[in-house]
């Protein structure tokens, strides 16, 4: 053998036995945990398309990142200049997200991956068509329903009842003095419409798990939490409401008090579902930018045991969405 060859020989030997090294360095546990988790399907029910600008592409990967297997796709209505998207300031759910044309289009080429929601700006005049039409070709859910209209406005009553003919459930962001007005008030939808099922999201959703939480305008509290606020009763009383554990308000909610949220997640462990809403491309705990990746990781540790965990990663949206 020439210098060369064995000089390369020797490299490929080394190289080889170093990853061994390496590997042999890792508990044979911690391996097949990892593995194990990423063949486990997860169910992201709150992502978007084209979220500020991420390509097709991007999303896709930030998606595989995570784990996901399945991921619904929730649109934005048409843009619109009306009271409803403040003169146009929550267009594309003021995040840039496609319309239900391109959520369609997108799930439809990606079936084995992809679902999509049905979207429209509530007094739009042919809100109702625009919904029922998606609906019609196949859309688990109504929503992201992120606008600036009271709860119990005729519009909205027109959508609930939408919901109840299709049998898909509603999604809405509750965001104080923003989009959705008179979250206090919202527990006369639930008995109104006990045959819809209501997910509730968002900063104002997740600021009133605690009792003590009064001054609305906080967002994104890190006080400690007392049981009992206006989200915890909603999930306990009544059977059609559930939440949606995405973004960093859900995230939050979290951890800002980790004691609170092993029992919260314990108590409501059929009602509470994994979403992601992040905007970021890279999907992983590591970057340090995605939210999604994230809850994810804080579900896992904050469950308590595998049972409640597969609920909240993926038994209780495959139930609610009949995937």
């Amino acid at each position: 053998m020439n210098k060369l060859a064995y000089s390369n020989s020797r490299r490929r030997f080394l190289a080889h036995t170093g990853v061994l090294a390496i590997g042999a360095a890792v508990p044979f546990d911690l391996l097949a945990d990892a593995a194990a988790k990423k063949k486990e399907p997860i169910i992201d029910i709150h992502q978007h398309i084209h979220y500020h600008a991420r390509t097709d592409e991007q999303m896709q990967a930030h998606q595989e990142a995570m784990g996901v297997t399945t991921t619904i796709l929730l649109p934005a209505g048409r843009p619109a200049n009306s009271a409803s998207t403040h003169q146009g300031i929550s267009n594309g759910l003021q995040a840039q997200v496609g319309g239900n044309a391109e959520s369609y289009l997108f799930a439809k080429t990606h079936k084995k991956q992809f679902r999509f929601g049905a979207c429209a700006v509530p007094d739009a005049p042919d809100a109702i068509y625009e919904i029922e039409k998606y609906l019609k070709l196949g859309a688990v859910v109504i929503g992201e329903l992120k606008f600036g209209v009271d709860c119990n406005a005729p519009e909205m009553h027109k959508i609930y009842q939408l919901a109840q003919q299709y049998d898909v459930p509603v999604l809405m962001h509750w965001q104080h003095a923003m989009y959705n007005y008179g979250f206090e008030h919202f527990y006369k939808i639930l008995e109104l419409y006990p045959k819809v099922n209501f997910i509730g999201h968002a900063q104002t959703w997740w600021a009133n798990i605690d009792k003590n939480h009064t001054d609305q305008s906080i967002l994104y509290p890190k006080n400690s939490v007392a049981p009992g606020g206006i989200t915890d009763r909603y999930l306990s009383d009544y059977p059609n409401m559930y939440g949606d554990l995405s973004a960093g308000s859900g995230l939050n909610a979290l951890t800002r008090d980790r004691e609170h949220a092993k029992a919260f997640l314990e108590k409501h462990q059929d009602k509470l579902l994994y979403g992601s809403d992040c905007e970021d491309v890279f999907g992983t705990v590591a970057s340090g930018k995605c939210s999604g990746a994230n809850d994810i990781d804080t579900i896992r540790k904050l469950s308590g045991n595998k049972k409640t965990e597969r609920k909240l990663l993926y038994e209780n949206a495959k139930r609610l969405f009949k995937l």
